[in-house]
């Protein structure tokens, strides 16, 4: 049998099935453009009033969830084993720390744009930073995020990436300049319900194919996948319980608790019970779908079993994200619609990623970049049409950045790389200015450079030794012996799984499994801000806003702090006028 005879290309109903939600999501920015056009820009693009828990829980879900992740975890599972499975446990605990800990700041300050707090704590400098990185890789992720799941589809079913990359970029940008924040959320609402019904159908149906639950277990334990309990204390090991219980949690925590992205959202509740709310049905909707994608993985190892062959010896797929698609196709190409389902599913997230991008990536150019840093005092009415014109902007960049993707395949783990970065940097300057009173705008500057230098080190050497083969991900092995298997596998697929490949003489940064990345940079951008604020402190170092502070550490901060209203003129906090109070804090010199 050929590659092409293996392929199903899309029925007419598949077809509709993936119309039908590219329509309605197109619908959602028409629906909501009435009050969008009589909104002010505030509520067009931050939705300061009127949003509610369910459509922000789903709307933060889909933030989480992209279509790189749905194609992914699966791989990783049939790859790794399940001890990457135990991140759920770590989505958990990041879900209980951010409530407590960072989520009531922001709350209690309602800010446009997290970064924002950053100014306050420290100076501007460190909020132009911070916020340069956002920017620099939401704009990079966006140029993956629908490209990656269009060059998986292509070589399976035969989708035009390029149709298909402006098509869905294009209903995208429409929708979230139609509605603004309105649409984004309720989109996202309907999109995560089309990505839990795509990946519920093909799971339940893949696992019935291969002969239920008991069958899928029994295959995987034969094939080696089953870890829950690697104690390994190596960093170098791929998934651990330490790498995955701590270095994920730590990751999850950054992009949860200071992310433009997820902060925006459950801001724009009116109080902070309905914030909570809304981060635990978040955890549990993201812990499901991990849990989801991870039995998804062990039932495509199951299908691709004995007497059957691994898609990638017998040449059906070139690359490991292309074997979920072909998995579908193969359980569920005689069944027209639910190909169409799955692909719904898959680009239903990426649509939800991709908006949610757009978004908030607008409202931090204007809120830190024309109002923060240019000190431009737009009207409304400018406001509102430079945030569109951003969005319709980005949608370019990425659409752009799309085929620049495709031509350059470095690009891609350049981008994995930088959202590990900007994480962990991100999250060590917000921890700083919660955490540690003491730490000033010198520490978080300087440790906000070094943490990222750091870390980057780390993640673009690893990325780089990865590429020219001196560094080989450790994949378990599969079964070529099958009767399903060619005489003739490729050697570059049996290069993939060495016998003795010695990477000791390896530099150890380059080596570090990619969960303790971003915990790295987290690390660093603490001890080096904590210790550059001790050297360079002054007569006013501690003398923080106790608003700028987690609550978890009130207890040990003086209630005496200063304050200034918001017309810039100082007061001691005990005298400023109620109703003009703003936290502040002078950097330190």
């Amino acid at each position: 049998m050929t590659e092409m005879d293996d392929r199903w290309f899309f029925h007419w109903t598949d077809w509709l099935v993936f119309g039908l939600m590219l329509s309605f999501s197109a619908i959602v920015g028409i629906w909501h453009y009435q009050k969008a056009k009589k909104s002010t820009t505030i509520d067009y693009a931050l939705g300061k009033s009127g949003l509610s828990v369910f459509p922000v829980s789903a709307s933060l879900i889909s933030s989480f969830i992209s279509g790189i992740t749905l194609l992914g975890t699966p791989t990783e599972i049939y790859n790794f084993g399940t001890q990457y499975w135990v991140t759920i446990i770590s989505i958990l605990f990041a879900g209980i720390i951010v409530g407590n800990v960072y989520l009531p700041v922001f709350m209690k300050l309602k800010l446009n744009s997290c970064y924002e707090y950053l100014e306050l704590r420290f100076n501007r400098s460190v909020r132009v930073l911070i916020s340069l990185i956002f920017v620099i890789d939401v704009v990079l992720y966006q140029s993956i995020v629908v490209y990656v799941p269009s060059l998986a589809l292509n070589q399976v079913t035969g989708i035009n990436i390029h149709l298909i990359g402006v098509i869905v970029c294009s209903v995208c940008v429409f929708y979230t300049v139609m509605g603004g924040i309105r649409a984004v959320v309720w989109a996202d609402a309907f999109q995560v319900c089309v990505m839990t019904a795509a990946f519920i159908t093909v799971t339940i149906l893949g696992t019935y194919e291969v002969g239920g639950p008991s069958e899928v277990w029994k295959k995987a334990l034969n094939s080696n996948r089953i870890e829950f309990l690697n104690f390994d204390l190596s960093l170098y090991t791929r998934h651990t319980v330490w790498s995955v219980l701590f270095g994920s949690c730590m990751y999850s925590t950054a992009y949860i608790a200071v992310n433009q992205t997820v902060v925006q959202r459950y801001s724009s509740l009116p109080r902070i019970k309905d914030s909570k709310i809304a981060l635990t049905i978040f955890t549990i909707g993201v812990m499901f779908f991990i849990s989801l994608t991870c039995w998804c993985g062990l039932v495509v190892l199951a299908w691709w079993s004995s007497p059957k062959c691994d898609p990638r010896a017998s040449g059906l797929v070139k690359a490991d994200d292309q074997m979920l698609p072909a998995y579908v196709m193969q359980i569920a190409g005689k069944f027209y619609g639910i190909p169409g389902l799955f692909v719904a599913g898959i680009f239903s997230a990426a649509l939800s990623t991709l908006s949610v991008g757009l978004n908030s990536t607008s409202v931090v150019l204007l809120e830190d970049f024309v109002k923060g840093t240019f000190r431009l005092k737009p009207n409304d009415r400018s406001a509102t049409i430079f945030v569109k014109f951003v969005v319709i902007l980005l949608g370019l960049v990425a659409l752009g950045l799309m085929f620049v993707v495709e031509q350059l395949g470095g690009v891609l783990a350049l981008t994995n790389s930088l959202a590990a970065i900007a994480a962990g940097t991100s999250f060590g300057v917000f921890s700083l200015g919660m955490l540690n009173p003491s730490a000033n705008s010198k520490g978080a500057f300087i440790g906000a450079i070094t943490g990222f230098i750091v870390a980057g080190w780390s993640s673009l050497g690893s990325n780089a030794m990865v590429a020219t083969g001196d560094i080989i991900p450790k994949k378990l092995p599969v079964d070529l012996t099958s009767i399903g298997c060619p005489s003739n596998i490729s050697q570059s697929f049996l290069n993939q799984f060495p016998v003795d490949h010695d990477e000791s003489n390896i530099f150890p940064l380059y080596r570090l499994s990619y969960h303790w990345i971003s915990p790295m940079g987290t690390i660093v951008v603490i001890i080096v801000g904590s210790l550059v604020s001790w050297i360079t402190r002054s007569s006013t170092s501690g003398n923080i806003d106790r608003d700028l502070l987690s609550p978890v550490i009130h207890r040990w901060v003086p209630k005496t702090t200063n304050s200034f209203d918001q017309t810039g003129q100082h007061y001691p906090l005990k005298e400023a006028p109620r109703s003009s109070r703003k936290p502040y804090v002078p950097s330190a010199t």
